[in-house]
């Protein structure tokens, strides 16, 4: 009898290191990889301008209940495993994490203040709605109330600084192997990247492995700084969740 594969959710904010964390996941021979699957239905449904929107739309499934069946079903490759990585702030129809009711959870977060800026650092504007913090703490609620145990959450600046030990703990967490490719990849874009890469992937796509980590604190406008202000009470809570290792 054939074991039912491994599906995981990884919600993240943007700008975070979800697309290392999916490279890292993608250098398991075992392991399929798919980039913010909804992200094309969440461009229609918002009418929101970001680069390449028209075209991130036109290339994708954009349609909500479509996009959630297909992550429940076949993994692309026969792979056993499967490595979602999905946007919370994405889920604005009615689809939501309740509908992935037997995939493995998981929360990737990052210091807001750092998010602002990386955001800056591409001259685009955001709001605090649009990284998503609240709706991974609404998230991370539902994941406990489905699976009966307490949540798995990254900080991003834990994987920087320790990136095997915090990976062989996120697959411990997963009840998944430990498989050493993860700390290592290839340069460039892959197939299974979104067409968005170009834009948005310029740093991840030159690497090979984890970014040294920077305790480097960013400057921020006034503005931005405020912005940062709206999402940090929502991080400090998710925090409090973050995986620890020994």
């Amino acid at each position: 009898m054939t074991s039912e594969p491994v599906r995981i959710a990884m919600w993240s904010g943007p700008r975070n290191i979800s697309t290392a964390m999916m490279r890292s996941f993608g250098s398991r021979s075992d392991c399929a990889v798919t980039d913010e699957p909804f992200y094309g239905a969440f461009l229609k449904k918002t009418g929101m301008k970001q680069p390449m929107a028209d075209d991130i739309i036109a290339s994708m499934d954009t349609d909500w209940a479509s996009v959630a069946q297909s992550m429940k079903g076949p993994v692309p490759g026969g792979k056993t495993l499967w490595y979602q990585k999905h946007m919370p702030h994405h889920m604005v129809d009615n689809v939501s994490i309740a509908d992935f009711p037997k995939h493995r959870h998981a929360f990737l977060i990052r210091d807001p203040d750092h998010v602002v800026a990386s955001y800056a650092a591409k001259r685009v504007e955001v709001k605090p709605d649009d990284l998503g913090y609240e709706r991974q703490m609404e998230y991370l609620d539902h994941a406990a109330q489905m699976t009966g145990v307490a949540p798995i959450v990254l900080d991003s600046a834990d994987i920087l600084k320790d990136p095997e030990g915090y990976l062989k703990g996120l697959c411990q967490a997963l009840d998944i192997n430990w498989d050493p490719a993860m700390l290592s990849w290839k340069t460039g874009i892959r197939d299974t990247d979104g067409i968005w890469a170009s834009h948005w992937y310029n740093r991840v796509i030159d690497t090979t492995t984890f970014a040294a980590p920077s305790d480097k604190q960013p400057s921020l406008t006034p503005a931005q700084q405020k912005t940062a202000d709206g999402c940090k009470r929502f991080y400090d809570q998710l925090l409090k969740f973050r995986l620890k290792i020994l």
